[in-house]
């Protein structure tokens, strides 16, 4: 089976899928390791758990686990890995009968791929993107009681990641196969999906699947406590005159209900500030479906999307290192809105003849994007 191929489709294995946790890590390739450490450990408060002149292993302030981000020197601004943790070492011989049965390209490592986790998997899943499965790992300490390590703006957790792919009811049938449950997704009058929030773990998602040319990553998420956490790191990013990080944002989610900033690195990877979705781990948790012209999916406040949300993702690497190619979309009668639109249009179509004389500008001017 060749990987990242729209109309492909997935076969469900029958080896048994490897129980994952939750999302651990990602591995991003940068390009001045110094100006993405000052950017994630100085502007950001991640704590360094290790680092030499070619990686940086970074975690947030309550995690237990060696890195929750690595930060690697490379050429060219990538995403090496998205990594989950499963549940027992028996699972990590699962992920692995698991992807060689589906055909995927798979790498194992006894003594693992990074610094601090131990036997692993890497695999080029059917979608293109690399994943990472591991149980063996460094503990560190919990920095959670150590209130003065804390910043006004500290990060807490990872909470999750963000993909982008030209075919979401594929990736969505490959990820229920793989255990995801879907909590919230976005659709149209016809039933067709155009992007789904997946989670192991029992918040909104452990990682999202969102339209457009792909494998790529959207972006990676990190959570506070509290809304005036957001807050804080907007105001110390206004006074350190790094503003030009923010690109959208701080505001309020439709999907997930979740507080949140987007900030761009050093490299152009997009970060998101995160906090207060809720609770879904019960068997029965409904799934949210929200309306394809609805904007508040993505701001509850209504305001604007910028484009480069929707058009600019980070690349991906193949298991050698190299750089995955993408491919576009397929063309649907929805492509406009969803695609650096629906950030203007309010309702559903037809609905702009009621709108505000100003909001119908904003209207027209989405839909010429």
């Amino acid at each position: 089976m060749t990987p990242n191929t729209p109309d492909a489709t997935i076969p469900t294995p029958s080896s048994p899928a490897p129980d994952v946790v939750r999302c651990a890590y990602m591995e991003l390739v940068v390009t001045d390791l110094k100006r993405s450490r000052d950017f994630y450990v100085d502007v950001l408060g991640l704590v360094v758990t290790t680092e030499d002149e070619n990686a940086i292993y970074l975690r947030s302030m309550e995690e237990f686990i060696h890195h929750n981000l690595v930060l690697r020197q490379g050429d060219a601004a990538a995403v090496a890995a998205f990594s989950y943790r499963v549940r027992s070492p028996e699972e990590v011989d699962k992920a692995e009968a698991y992807y060689k049965e589906l055909g995927s390209p798979v790498k194992r490592a006894k003594n693992g791929f990074v610094t601090g986790i131990g036997d692993s998997v890497r695999v080029q899943d059917p979608l293109g993107f690399p994943y990472e499965f591991f149980y063996d790992v460094e503990h560190v300490e919990r920095l959670a009681w150590r209130y003065d390590l804390y910043s006004p703006g500290a990060l807490v957790r990872l909470d999750h990641f963000n993909q982008v792919t030209p075919d979401v009811p594929k990736a969505v049938k490959y990820m229920e196969d793989l255990g995801f449950r879907v909590t919230e997704d976005i659709q149209d009058a016809e039933g067709t999906t155009y992007a789904a929030w997946m989670r192991r773990k029992p918040t909104v998602h452990d990682t999202a699947m969102t339209g457009g040319a792909g494998p790529r990553m959207h972006h990676v998420a990190f959570a506070t406590h509290e809304k005036h956490n957001i807050l804080a790191i907007c105001d110390k990013l206004g006074a350190l005159r790094l503003s030009d990080h923010i690109e959208r944002g701080p505001g309020r989610h439709g999907v997930s209900n979740a507080f949140y900033l987007y900030l761009r690195d050093p490299d152009g990877h997009r970060v998101e500030i995160y906090t207060q979705d809720y609770y879904t781990g019960d068997p029965d948790n409904p799934v949210v479906t929200w309306d394809v012209h609805d904007n508040q999916r993505r701001d509850w406040w209504g305001n604007p999307v910028v484009p480069s949300w929707y058009t600019e993702a980070s690349t991906v690497l193949d298991l050698e290192g190299n750089p995955m190619p993408t491919v576009e979309r397929s063309e649907t009668d929805e492509m406009d809105v969803t695609i650096g639109a629906d950030g203007f249009s309010y309702t559903r179509k037809g609905d702009e003849e009621t709108m505000p004389e100003w909001k119908q500008g904003e209207y027209k001017l989405g839909h010429q994007l």
